[in-house]
């Protein structure tokens, strides 16, 4: 199924994500982990943007003080 990983793993990890943070969190789990992946990809495909300029961190810096 995925890589190698059958339906009855998949259960038993269902099972034991249930167990550690319980039924009323796994939708904020979920959209958390949904948010991750996202940020993740859209970083891999726009690197630029998520960079600041050395100027930028130094203004910063001197912003703080």
């Amino acid at each position: 199924m995925l890589g190698g990983i059958g339906m009855t793993e998949l259960m038993i990890i269902l099972v034991i994500v249930l167990v550690i943070f319980g039924a009323g969190k796994l939708p904020e789990v979920g959209s958390a982990l949904g948010k991750g992946i996202k940020n993740f990809k859209s970083s891999i495909s726009d690197p630029a943007e998520g960079k600041t300029s050395k100027g930028e961190i130094e203004d910063k810096g001197k912003n703080d003080a």
